[in-house]
């Protein structure tokens, strides 16, 4: 049930950012593809973090390009 919820937060934060994580568009890249400045991907990163009390090391955030890639770190810190 907790997976449930963190999910659900996490996709309310990606549809405040225009992310759709529908189908094949959560593999899209932050930057190539969704066409994503630097700066609202930490944003993005830090609401995430924030909305799920959780913290990303900073070596594992820079490795991040693509929506399914951070959903994968988030459900296993």
């Amino acid at each position: 049930m907790k997976t449930n919820n963190e999910l659900k937060k996490i996709e309310k934060v990606f549809q405040q950012y225009g992310i759709s994580l529908k189908g094949k568009r959560k593999y899209d890249r932050f930057e190539q593809d969704l066409k994503m400045d630097k700066v609202f991907v930490s944003g993005l990163i830090f609401d995430l973090e924030y909305e799920l009390h959780k913290e990303i090391n900073d070596d594992k955030v820079n490795t991040v390009q693509a929506p399914y890639q951070l959903i994968e770190l988030l459900m296993i810190c």
